[in-house]
């Protein structure tokens, strides 16, 4: 396995085209076309979109009737044919083209010295400034037809499916410009047949605010068919008589846009991007009624006919011509991120407070150990009784040093707690824990500085089993602080101890989400300015549990030299729940992202002072890292209090997004690892 090949780790590089365009001169334009295609083929695409008509020009109106310019049109797609046997692009060039008795608006797709297949424009525009009737013939009744271009027999219709037998997953479609704008596309029904990449080749005159009416339409696509959409429409050099042209170019995936070119360019221009194949189908797996709508249409879906055709991709490493989220739980842009706080914060809001007010008036007990988790849920519990018209001293906060709790962590939750002006106490629990510890003949309980993992879990277990015992004294519920990222790494003590709780709050927020919660509760003035000036003094602590006593010379304990890096390991896990990936593809994404300090964005307000970059090498230990201790700990999951799903990626409940069973054992996905995935 060609582990740096995005071919081999199921992309496939795109291409749209705009360039401009000599009018009636199909010879001039096949050599424009050609340049672009050279240039493609140096930049490994294996799919190339040129506008509606290139061969031509949209704007020549009568001319498209007349026998020179439709022999020429002959005669350049030749050229382009020709000229083709050693370019690896698959080429879709518009050009119109007589079939019986009518002249077709074509999309032509050649590929390496043959025609594979000819797709003529659906719908043709008769209204406002278009008047294509005049010159074209409707395609959409042209189903299973062969035409002759340029001494090829080859297929014809709008029914086709060119199929890539040597790349999985890139199945091509194609159409022309108005057929986007139809209620039922015939990208809609090829989609359900089974294309991925779905091209469209537009003219497209520009007017105000048209630009955003494409991206809408192309986005939608996209997004409705769990498809790549490459859309590339005409520009520089179409007549300006009574129109004018921008040359817009897009390609959106599964609603996300990957590329879009400069509008009113001079001189051609390509948007290359790699689509991601194997989200495309991992997405229709898991939407069952994607299939669900080819069955209602399957008289139609069935008709398409399928063109193999083979791209031999290049080996080794291209590049990936994608951006690849460092954090996916954290959107980059501003104002984004800006309104997924806002959600997310008020999901887990109006969750507790709806919760409380079904239960009657008990109060929220909560443990504050002035980490991240415990903090945000306090504030959470605070925001839900402010809501509720109850007072905060409702919610009954409990610090609970143990025998390594710290100073600065401590003065953190009782400033914090006091702050809010909930109810706090402090409850020492190291006398409970020595006893028990002793009552166990555990070591510790003999002077012996043994500091295992019952010795850990005696510490969180009984923290737990304390704020159980409070709030049945005081008519409370326990709220649970763990979060999503613990959760999925079983770094939560099972039973009683903080894997369990009446209501968990932070179980659907990753661990790299939390900080950027905080930061915009901060923001907002949510509360008092002597709580945010708390609340930016936590945020700038290591992650610790604080379980293990320090000793001089050692490094304090810190939880992410136990389970890895929260920034790989979240990202692991977006790329396990929601998209099913396997670990080769994991880490080949998780490389590109983190490899490079310098490159790409951060989300915004991230501190200089805690940007990093991985090596593949750390990649690589850090997904086994994950690999096993997400098996190993489902039995945690299922087990899962309630708690609102906070991110559309997903969550660990056994009721919601993630089902799996406790006996599950992860030696396929080791072994993948183990193969597939070098050290560097």
């Amino acid at each position: 396995m060609d582990f740096y090949s995005a071919y081999a780790q199921g992309f496939a590089r795109v291409a749209a085209i705009t360039l401009p365009v000599h009018l009636a001169d199909p010879a001039a334009n096949a050599a424009a076309v050609l340049e672009q295609a050279r240039a493609c083929h140096d930049e490994h695409v294996a799919v190339a979109v040129f506008p509606e008509l290139c061969l031509t020009g949209y704007s020549v109106d009568d001319l498209f009737l007349q026998d020179t310019l439709l022999a020429s049109v002959e005669e350049a797609i030749a050229e382009i044919v020709a000229a083709s046997a050693d370019l690896m692009s698959v080429l879709v060039i518009g050009a119109p083209l007589v079939q019986g008795n009518r002249v077709h608006n074509c999309a032509v797709v050649i590929h390496r010295g043959t025609v594979l297949g000819v797709a003529p424009k659906s719908y043709l525009p008769n209204y406002r400034e278009f008047y294509e009737r005049r010159w074209f013939a409707p395609g959409d009744d042209r189903e299973l037809e062969w035409i002759t271009v340029a001494g090829h027999d080859v297929r014809f219709g709008p029914d086709l499916l060119f199929r890539c037998l040597d790349v999985p997953g890139l199945d091509l479609h194609v159409e022309v410009c108005e057929d986007m704008w139809v209620p039922v596309p015939p990208s809609a029904e090829a989609a359900l047949a089974g294309a991925t990449v779905l091209a469209n080749l537009s003219g497209s005159p520009i007017t105000v605010a048209r630009a955003e009416d494409r991206r809408l339409l192309v986005r939608s696509a996209s997004a409705r068919c769990s498809a790549a959409y490459v859309y590339a429409a005409a520009g520089q050099g179409e007549s300006t008589t009574d129109l004018s042209w921008d040359g817009q170019t897009l390609v959106y995936e599964a609603g996300d846009l990957l590329g879009e070119g400069e509008r009113f360019p001079d001189g051609p221009r390509r948007t290359v991007v790699d689509v991601d194949l194997d989200r495309l189908r991992q997405e229709r797996l898991r939407q069952g009624t994607f299939d669900d709508n080819r069955r209602t249409h399957h008289e139609r879906v069935q008709r398409f006919r399928t063109v193999g055709w083979e791209l031999e991709p290049p080996a080794g490493d291209i590049g990936l011509l994608r951006k690849v989220d460092r954090f996916p739980f954290v959107p980059d842009d501003p104002e984004r991120l800006e309104l997924d706080c806002y959600e997310a914060y008020n999901i887990q809001v109006s969750g507790l407070e709806r919760r409380l007010a079904s239960i009657g008036t008990p109060k929220a007990v909560i443990g504050v150990s002035g980490g991240l988790d415990s903090t945000h849920a306090l504030i959470v519990a605070c925001k839900a009784m402010d809501r509720l018209g109850r007072p905060r001293s409702d919610v009954l906060a409990f610090t609970m040093p143990g025998f390594a709790t710290g100073e600065a962590s401590k003065s953190y939750a009782t400033r914090l707690s006091q702050a809010l002006g909930v109810t706090f106490e402090e409850l020492d629990i190291r006398p409970a824990a020595e006893q028990m510890l002793k009552d166990m003949g555990h070591p510790f309980g003999r002077g012996e500085k043994v500091y295992d993992v019952t010795f850990e879990n005696v510490q969180a277990g009984l923290r737990y089993d304390y704020l159980f015992r409070l709030a049945n004294q005081r008519g409370g519920i326990v709220v649970g602080t763990g979060d999503l990222s613990e959760l999925a790494l079983g770094w939560c003590t099972y039973g009683v101890g903080d894997q369990m709780s009446h209501y968990t709050v932070n179980a659907g927020v990753p661990k790299t989400l939390v900080q950027h919660l905080i930061r915009w509760v901060i923001s907002h003035g949510e509360f008092e300015p002597e709580v945010g000036d708390v609340l930016g003094d936590i945020l700038r602590q290591e992650i610790t549990p604080e379980l293990i006593p320090i000793e001089e010379g050692v490094k304090p304990q810190a939880t992410e030299d136990s389970v890895g890096p929260y920034n790989l390991q979240d990202f692991t896990l977006a790329h396990v729940v929601r998209l099913g990936m396997r670990p080769r593809r994991i880490a080949f994404l998780a490389w590109h992202a983190w490899k490079d300090l310098e490159a790409g964005e951060w989300p915004p307000g991230f501190p200089d002072d805690a940007r990093v970059a991985y090596s593949l090498e750390d990649v690589r230990r850090w997904l086994e890292v994950f690999v096993k201790r997400f098996f190993a700990n489902q039995f945690k999951r299922s087990a899962l209090p309630n708690g609102p799903k906070v991110s559309a990626i997903g969550t660990m409940s056994p009721r919601g997004d993630w089902r799996m069973p406790s006996d599950a054992r992860g030696t396929a996905w080791l072994a993948e690892i183990e193969r597939d995935v070098p050290t560097a």
